[in-house]
């Protein structure tokens, strides 16, 4: 009876906040406002001093450009907490930012997304750190899920949905039906491999080194998973690995594509997998409906296309594919009793028990 009137209260009393704690980037929602911060999930720590320099977009400029004494760190990894004090930083920051204009009696209740099949030590990580720095009420609810509810597909009837959230650190594909998760797989194939592939390929093909930043701008502008109708170059720069001297070399979509095609290709294998052990009367929900692409990584020209190719079945990019998780968890933050059966269990949160 107190948890009921506990919730029915607490929304007045305090701020609702949904948040994608990303990889690559991480979004916060603000229930009445929408998404109001962005920013890469990156932190500038100076080693001398133990204090946060800079964090999000300031801190990614400094990626590969700072002195010894400062580092520049991703504490997230593969959509997990690697490094619990800085992002317990980064989740202060953000948190402070987003309630400048609040007036609120508490902290605010907060729906966080954590990648499909999390160990419970992970999921303990992310409540954790995000309950130390202020917030009065923390519910986990898995990335392709919260995805699901941002693009408005209908998770509580019993009709099959398929997503593939292809993020910074991993992707997760999911089938979806009556507010659960049937069958899912998270793999470690997603932006961040991208990238490192590329930084692989320019350095054997070209024996040039390249950054992690100039890679991502390389995926970002010419990368492609079929062949374009008009091809596509780029100048990027780097190190000479023989001459140890700059250089500058022209790269095209060919080379992207092949840097790259490997790990499409167990992507792919991926979600045939997932295909594979999924109940027919589901699957045939599917084939009708089609596939979902999210995240950042939807992006890729021709993705959607070769998955669709490949599959047998209908792909669709998502509008706006990259907020899809935090518009989520923001829609599970405005219609609470629709959708809380969707969140991750856990123990009681609420502040008032002793």
């Amino acid at each position: 009876m107190l948890k009921k009137y506990w919730e029915k209260i607490s929304g007045y009393l305090s701020n609702d906040i949904g948040i994608d704690l990303g990889t690559a980037n991480t979004l916060v929602y603000m229930r009445g406002q929408g998404i109001v911060i962005n920013e890469p999930s990156v932190v500038a720590v100076n080693q001398k001093t133990g204090q946060v320099v800079a964090v999000g977009s300031q801190a990614r400029e400094m990626l590969g450009r700072t002195p010894a004494h400062i580092v520049a760190v991703k504490p997230l990894v593969g959509g997990v907490i690697s490094d619990f004090e800085v992002t317990e930083e980064m989740l202060a920051y953000l948190i402070r930012r987003a309630e400048t204009n609040s007036r609120k009696i508490l902290g605010p209740r907060v729906v966080v997304g954590v990648p499909s099949g999390v160990t419970n030590v992970e999921t303990r990580a992310v409540r954790d750190a995000t309950k130390n720095n202020g917030a009065s009420q923390v519910f986990i609810v898995e990335e392709p899920m919260a995805a699901a509810i941002g693009i408005r597909l209908p998770v509580n009837d019993p009709i099959g949905n398929m997503i593939v959230d292809i993020g910074g650190g991993t992707s997760d594909i999911a089938v979806i039906s009556l507010g659960g998760i049937v069958r899912s797989k998270s793999l470690k194939i997603a932006g961040d491999k991208f990238n490192q592939d590329i930084i692989s390929f320019i350095r054997s093909e070209f024996k040039m080194l390249i950054g992690e930043k100039t890679s991502e701008n390389l995926k970002i502008a010419i990368g492609s998973a079929l062949p374009l109708p008009a091809p596509l170059e780029a100048a990027i720069r780097g190190r000479d690995l023989i001459t140890g001297l700059p250089r500058e070399i022209v790269i095209t979509d060919t080379d992207v594509r092949e840097a790259i095609a490997p790990s499409i290709d167990h992507l792919i294998e991926a979600v045939k997998e997932v295909l594979e052990t999924t109940p027919p009367e589901i699957v045939s929900d599917v084939i009708g409906r089609g596939l979902y692409l999210v995240g950042g990584g939807g992006l890729i020209k021709g993705l959607a296309e070769l998955l669709a190719e490949n599959l047998k079945i209908p792909v669709h990019c998502a509008d706006d594919p990259m907020t899809a998780v935090a518009r989520g968890a923001g829609i599970i933050l405005e219609d609470f009793e629709r959708y809380k059966d969707v969140l991750i269990e856990s123990e009681d949160e609420l502040p008032l028990h002793s």
